[in-house]
């Protein structure tokens, strides 16, 4: 799925890197039903680059990864099993439901090559860096 300009989008950008995450609805969402942005953490390391991504109380049945040109799309829904059905919240801070979160992967990053496990209710996926970039870096 690509973002289009009708959906509404937050862009954050980290100013040590050329990292741009683009976070969107998921398209299959209806007007009445909800949806949450998980927590992301996106970082380098010397051999690539680590998205972890925070989905606790999750199924890996129920967590889709797709990857379009350099975009990484994480989507999936977790439902709330355990909650009666005629309970009135004092407080409600944990997000159930349809999510979704598109990543902008940099430029030198080889998305084909990416690894991805789910757990401890973290989602890992690592993403070496480009054979050529990899190899443009080494000092002859």
């Amino acid at each position: 799925m690509l973002l289009n300009e009708t959906q509404p989008i937050v862009a954050m950008h980290k100013t040590s890197t050329a990292l741009q995450f683009a976070k969107g609805r998921i398209a299959a969402i209806k007007e009445h039903e909800t949806h949450w942005i998980p927590n992301t953490d996106v970082y380098a390391t010397d051999s690539g680059l680590v998205i972890k991504v925070e989905l606790a109380g999750m199924q890996r049945e129920n967590l889709e990864l797709t990857v379009d040109g350099s975009q990484l799309r994480i989507a999936g829904h977790r439902p709330d099993g355990c909650r009666s059905p005629h309970c009135k919240f004092l407080a409600m801070e944990i997000n159930y439901g349809v999510f979704e979160s598109v990543i902008e992967v940099p430029d030198g990053c080889d998305l084909a090559r990416g690894q991805a496990v789910y757990q401890n209710g973290f989602l890992r996926v690592d993403i070496p860096f480009s054979i050529a970039r990899a190899t443009s870096g080494v000092e002859e």
